[in-house]
């Protein structure tokens, strides 16, 4: 069989890993053209703010239908290409997989001026699925995604079947916990400093309880050739404007309101919070605790049930796939 440039590009990296090199950081287009996706790209145009737009997204059905449709919704610092093992597992389970890229995201649009909202993206993501006559279907979500999902839930809860949140962020309100906020200029001049470097110390110390292993250089190249492309500043521009919507737009508070059942997954490792370097010490200190942060989560979400791995971080799915893959189709076959 011939490898696909993105085995390539991951064998690649983890060789220069094992060799003790740095990788060259590839160069990706600024809808990721380059990065190849596991399964067909299929694209949902429409019109956004005036302007139109496209929603890049993969559907893959099962070759024994169960009758039922799993959305996976990616992190900040992900796409739909992250999930792949968990589509191709919940695809020889029988479910129609849906898999978008968020506007601004990865292999979607990024429009030049754009107010972002959580509520925006759950009603595109509703207008793609009503597009594909899909009617109600359970919604995955991880970090970003999660506070996504949890909204879409809200917003449209005769539509969502369950809810599965994977390491969301926002089960904290940053703000009024007193992080600082950080303007979208500033933002956007941090941004402009992202490299596989940095990528890569971020995810490491942050995600991955300060691991790491050769197979997530992957997903750090993916985020990186983007930052490396002929798309640099527009890119930077769109991922600053979502981290404002994100520091924002906190969900937790209405956690009580969700009517659909709902699981969370938690890595127990995981120290996520956004604009941490920007509190003091003693407020740092207390940011991020996942373990804490889910138990109160599900204390807070009517009948959510926890599931937790004690010793993973923010990405399950990507640290122990077939673990967390077990323990998704055991949530969703409740």
């Amino acid at each position: 069989m011939r490898p696909t440039a993105a085995l390539l590009s991951c064998l690649l990296s983890a060789a220069a890993f094992a060799a003790g090199a740095q990788p060259s950081t590839p160069r990706y287009g600024t809808e990721l053209e380059g990065f190849d996706y596991p399964y067909p790209v299929q694209r949902y145009r429409f019109r956004s703010q005036d302007e139109a737009v496209q929603m890049a997204y993969l559907d893959v059905r099962p070759e024994r239908p169960n009758g039922r449709t799993v959305v996976l919704l990616h992190g900040k610092n992900f796409c739909a290409a992250t999930w792949e093992s968990a589509i191709a597992a919940l695809r020889e389970a029988g479910y129609r997989v849906i898999a978008p890229d968020q506007l601004g995201f990865c292999k979607s649009s990024k429009p030049a001026h754009h107010q972002y909202s959580l509520h925006e993206l759950a009603a595109n993501t509703h207008a793609l699925l009503a597009s594909l006559g899909i009617e109600r279907a359970s919604i995955v979500g991880h970090s970003m995604g999660g506070m996504l999902a949890a909204r879409y839930a809200l917003m449209y809860p005769d539509a969502a079947q369950r809810l599965l949140l994977v390491n969301p962020i926002g089960l904290e309100d940053w703000k009024a916990l007193g992080v600082p906020w950080r303007s979208v200029d500033e933002n956007y001049a941090r941004e402009l400093k992202t490299t596989a470097a940095t990528i890569r110390k971020y995810q490491q110390e942050v995600y991955y309880g300060g691991q790491w292993k050769p197979e997530y250089q992957r997903w750090v190249d993916m985020l990186a050739g983007l930052y490396a492309g002929p798309g640099r500043e527009r890119v930077a521009w769109n991922q600053a404007l979502t981290s404002e919507m994100v520091f924002v737009q906190p969900v937790v508070h209405e956690f009580a309101r969700l009517r659909v059942p709902t699981t969370l997954f938690i890595g127990q490792r995981d120290r996520t919070a956004i604009n941490r370097d920007l509190a003091d010490d003693a407020l740092k200190a207390r940011l991020g605790l996942y373990p804490e942060l889910g138990r109160a989560a599900a204390r807070a979400i009517p009948g959510a049930k926890l599931v937790e791995f004690d010793d993973l971080g923010h990405s399950p799915q990507v640290e122990a796939p077939q673990r967390f893959e077990a323990a998704l189709l055991d949530a969703l076959r409740e």
